[in-house]
């Protein structure tokens, strides 16, 4: 058995982690060697124990093969961490992945990530930020980490993809079994313009423990992450402490001080995140923000970039923006005629609007 199939094979069926796979290899110097390895010698490797060790011991080539014809139906790359396209900023993480599986690609300028997460029961405040921020940073060229989830990261993938930036989707499941499944078309639209990766095996189910163990992946792919809205004890906060074990910048957008959804934000900033209004507010922080700035194209101002960002090549009602953005009536009017000026936008009958392509 190679290098590259032990690997595959003890992140399977047996989710030793990286921490357990250096103490293993440190005694058996090759991970086929510890495939070979007697029970009784395994189980006595510190962390590891009969019942891992009796896992490690029963797998088979056959199930391993199995595994990346399954890779090659879903279109699959799979990365090892010995691997030159590993990304270098999970390596750089406590307990990095062995094994990550990507349907799209990772690139070099992935390296400019910001992780945009929060609630799945978000307010529309919440949705329309997290869309917002999204747009504004992927258009200077940032690249939108984020978890696939309902809520905010549903709206800040969508965000990226609106500005025609890139977006990595970090899934706590297998591809067999994406979840939630109403997001299984924005996954396909992620892996056109960037990446849904993940380490779990294609046929593990999304159980509730795969998701805190995903945020530190959120966290490690990106250079910061900014919290839209979370509740007192939001899977959101999770992913804010991988970042401060990580040695990553956390941002918080605050909100109203009786609002459930604002509990966890709030409180995140008064431990010292940073608490940000804009897109530049991030990006000041970070030696990246005047080279990724475009040179040209209508400058916008921050009602005008949330307006556009809302809008697509699928007709919108000039309610349906109101909505979305709270924003009066009147002033959206005064709004959407500058972006027709831009010639960034084109009304339709009825009071409907898409954008103008490029």
């Amino acid at each position: 058995m190679t290098h590259f199939k032990a690997l595959i094979g003890l992140n399977m069926f047996c989710g030793i982690g990286s921490t357990r796979l250096n103490q293993l290899l440190r005694y058996f110097g090759k991970p086929e060697n510890i495939l070979n390895a007697p029970v009784n010698e395994l189980a006595q490797i510190p962390g590891i124990g009969l019942k891992i060790a009796e896992k490690i011991s029963s797998l088979k080539e056959k199930d391993i093969d199995e595994e990346f014809d399954l890779a090659e139906k879903h279109k699959l790359k799979i990365i090892t961490i010995g691997d030159e396209d590993y990304p270098d900023s999970l390596k750089q993480i406590p307990d990095p992945p062995i094994v990550l599986y990507v349907k799209g690609a990772l690139k070099s300028q992935d390296k400019s990530g910001i992780a945009i997460v929060g609630s799945r029961r978000a307010s529309l405040y919440g949705l329309s930020c997290a869309e917002k921020f999204a747009y504004d940073l992927s258009g200077r060229g940032i690249t939108i980490v984020s978890g696939l989830a309902r809520g905010i990261d549903t709206l800040a993938h969508q965000g990226a993809l609106k500005s025609g930036g890139r977006t990595i989707a970090v899934i706590g499941s297998g591809f067999n079994y994406l979840y939630p499944a109403e997001n299984k078309k924005l996954a396909e639209e992620i892996s056109c313009n960037g990446a849904v990766i993940s380490e779990f095996p294609i046929n593990a189910k999304p159980l509730a423990q795969n998701f805190p163990r995903r945020n530190r992946l959120i966290s490690g792919l990106s250079l910061g992450v900014l919290v839209v809205e979370a509740a007192k004890n939001s899977g959101a906060l999770i992913t804010a402490d991988c970042a401060l074990e990580q040695g990553r910048d956390v941002f918080a957008l605050p909100g109203k001080i009786d609002s459930p959804n604002s509990l966890g934000t709030n409180e995140l900033i008064k431990q010292g995140a940073k608490l940000v209004s804009s897109a530049e507010d991030i990006l000041e922080e970070f030696d990246i923000a005047a080279a990724a700035i475009p040179a040209s194209g209508p400058s916008l101002s921050g009602s005008e970039s949330q307006v556009y960002g809302l809008i697509s090549s699928q007709p919108l009602l000039m309610d349906e923006i109101v909505e979305k953005t709270g924003i009066g009536i009147t002033e959206i009017s005064g709004l959407l005629l500058k972006l027709q000026m831009h010639k960034l936008v084109r009304q339709l009958p009825g009071k409907q609007f898409i954008k103008v392509k490029a």
